[in-house]
């Protein structure tokens, strides 16, 4: 790892998932973030409250995202002005796949006109069928071309996802490309070369994927070291404000 890096994680989740054979608690990420020269990791949570807690507890180390399904309605919205007027936090996250929906459905628009209004960045789970796959993210940033959409694990595990996530970010200058569970590191440097080295972040997706080989992906990808350094660290700073 590059000395003297704060680096930022845009993608981690707190809680027990059997499913996956995993879990992880607040004080466990940030022994795990010590170990790995993670300054800032970005959290999202169910629930919420969970998110809340640990933020509460590391308020220099952790920034929450607030989880929404667009299904709840008028809740979904008041969840989102107590997360970000209240608790503080620095944007929405959203999961096509768990809570079903398309991502250039009209239910979500709401939820796009709520960052629209906080000015604040919208990170979707992208890359499984039917519900999160490219190519609907770029019929909503055509909609909403002022929201940043972050697109987690930027297609995830499939090459024609994957390229279509880059594909679809070189149409739209508002999406941002998220590293996460992506397996192929040589695609970080072509989403670098063909959308922009100042929109695409690192994430780990801790604690199904962890840092000791997410940070590294990001290291071997062919990228300079300026470069590493802005996937790394200054791109999500600027984009989650820190």
């Amino acid at each position: 790892m590059m000395s003297g890096m704060d680096i930022v994680d845009s993608h981690t989740h707190l809680g027990n998932f059997p499913l996956f054979n995993v879990s992880m608690d607040s004080t466990e990420m940030i022994e795990v973030m010590d170990r790995h020269g993670i300054k800032i990791s970005v959290v999202f949570s169910l629930p919420n409250e969970l998110t809340l807690n640990a933020v509460k507890k590391y308020p220099e180390r952790l920034i929450g995202l607030v989880w929404i399904n667009p299904h709840e309605g008028n809740l979904a919205l008041q969840k989102i002005d107590k997360a970000i007027n209240e608790w503080k936090f620095r944007g929405i996250k959203m999961h096509p796949l768990i809570d079903s929906f398309l991502p250039d459905q009209e239910i979500v628009y709401p939820i796009m006109e709520k960052a629209r209004k906080y000015r604040v960045p919208v990170l979707f789970h992208c890359g499984h069928p039917p519900w999160s796959l490219p190519w609907h993210f770029g019929n909503l940033a055509e909609v909403y071309p002022d929201v940043t959409i972050i697109l987690g694990h930027m297609g995830h595990g499939h090459i024609v996802y994957i390229n279509g996530s880059i594909d679809v970010a070189r149409k739209h200058e508002n999406i941002i490309l998220e590293t996460s569970a992506m397996p192929m590191h040589r695609k970080i440097k072509e989403a670098v070369e063909k959308i922009g080295e100042d929109r695409v972040i690192y994430g780990s997706d801790m604690p199904f994927g962890h840092p000791s080989f997410e940070i590294r992906k990001v290291e071997v990808s062919g990228l300079s070291e300026r470069q590493i350094e802005m996937v790394l660290s200054t791109n999500a700073r600027k984009i989650f404000r820190i």
